[in-house]
């Protein structure tokens, strides 16, 4: 047909795919990550167990001030709370200063630590030639002296209070006599306190001092072993108060309203309740 218009075919020719994206590059840097993780995992299982309790021990506290005391009591009852938590960091703190004592390998075996539902409990136990106190005597030894006055440097940096506590044998004193293992047992806890009230601990810090004779024993099947006879030191847990909650609008932070005319005004505010009707003077 005339002017009709000519026909016209295209022909492409095959070419090169597209561009593939970087999806590639986040799989190859899990994959990267995975192994990274999976060697520290390695090292970590073949290392000495002080890097691998120094690794844990970054995990539980990445800020490393969870061991930080203090050396002096402002804001310690914030910053540090001696908890069924943390106890365990305090003994082995004081465990740590208990090294750098002279005589330290003569008395290792008579010092006890233990966390129990009262708190950290130190015992002081004697030998048969007296330790930490001349035998059947309130007197404090050289010895003796010179571990208490330790603790009471270290726990007196503490917020918790503290308890002191007497124990004896069942060895009883002569007949007749006027003093007896009640009377040891309390005055032993009595200079043990004085001692450290003296060097580092407050005034106010110790609550209690029990003189208990034999009737804790430490080994109650060997009653005259002279391990019965201990000074017992209990670092009391310390819980923070908890907190008031935030007062309402027009409440006192105990929740009550602050004054009458608050709540007066509460009441007027109040949509739902309808204004009070204002009096007409009767018609009479």
């Amino acid at each position: 047909m005339a002017g009709a218009r000519p026909i016209v075919v295209i022909k492409k020719k095959g070419g090169h795919g597209g561009h593939h994206g970087g999806a590639w590059k986040v799989a190859y840097a899990d994959f990267v990550t995975a192994m990274m993780a999976l060697f520290i995992v390695l090292w970590l299982m073949n290392s000495s167990k002080q890097i691998q309790e120094a690794v844990g021990g970054y995990f539980k506290d990445p800020t490393g001030t969870a061991r930080q005391v203090g050396s002096d009591m402002v804001g310690a009852g914030e910053n540090f709370i001696i908890s069924k938590d943390n106890m365990e960091q305090l003994k082995e703190q004081l465990q740590k200063a208990i090294k750098e004592v002279p005589k330290f390998d003569k008395l290792k075996n008579q010092i006890d630590m233990t966390v129990t539902n009262e708190g950290l409990r130190i015992e002081l136990t004697e030998t048969e030639a007296g330790t930490f106190f001349d035998s059947g005597s309130p007197k404090i030894s050289s010895d003796g002296g010179g571990m208490l006055i330790l603790l009471a440097q270290e726990l007196g940096k503490l917020p918790n209070k503290l308890a002191l506590e007497g124990h004896t044998d069942s060895k009883p004193y002569a007949a007749g006599s006027n003093y007896s293992n009640w009377e040891l047992s309390a005055d032993r806890a009595n200079a043990a306190r004085r001692l450290m009230q003296n060097e580092g601990i407050r005034s106010d810090q110790i609550t209690q001092v029990r003189g208990f004779a034999d009737q804790r024993l430490r080994k109650p099947q060997d009653p005259l072993d002279a391990s019965n006879r201990r000074i017992s030191l209990i670092v009391q847990y310390l819980e923070k108060k908890p907190e008031l909650p935030v007062p309402k609008s027009g409440e006192s932070p105990e929740g009550k309203p602050s004054s009458p005319e608050a709540r007066s005004e509460g009441q007027r505010a109040n949509p739902a309740e309808p204004e009070p009707a204002e009096s007409k003077p009767s018609p009479h």
